[in-house]
């Protein structure tokens, strides 16, 4: 990784590959990550970390199991959702957006368990910027 600043603009032209995630950066133990958000992902939990979302660009939705049944939080540019541990989870947008995600190094972009993942999907745990 870089010891330059890094240009978030930049970063995102680097690639166009939704639900592909980008690893920008690097803070203690865990992964700054770049991705492209259209369609649907899939639904999926992180049992030992919670999800951090910076929506950059664009609108997601992000339907949630909880305890007391679905719901649905939608997101506009410039807005922070954290989806605690042991949530399910399904990451959407219809329109397309940018996002930035702080997550552990090595979380795998579609959980500890999850539905059957779609060719769409990248299941990684990120791609470094070059």
């Amino acid at each position: 990784m870089t010891t330059n600043p890094i240009d978030l603009k930049s970063a995102l032209d680097g690639f166009d590959a939704p639900w592909s995630p980008r690893i920008i950066a690097y803070l203690n133990d865990y992964d700054i990550r770049l991705a492209r958000f259209h369609g649907e992902h899939v639904w999926h939990v992180h049992l030992e970390t919670d999800e951090f979302f910076l929506v950059l660009d664009g609108e997601i939705a992000i339907g949630l199991r909880e305890e007391d049944g679905e719901r649905t939080v939608t997101l506009p540019r410039g807005s922070v959702f954290v989806v605690p541990r042991g949530t399910f989870h399904k990451p959407s947008s219809e329109h397309g957006a940018a996002v930035l995600l702080v997550e552990p190094t090595g979380t795998l972009s579609v959980g500890d368990a999850h539905d059957e993942v779609p060719e769409h999907v990248d299941v990684t745990t990120g791609h470094p910027v070059p």
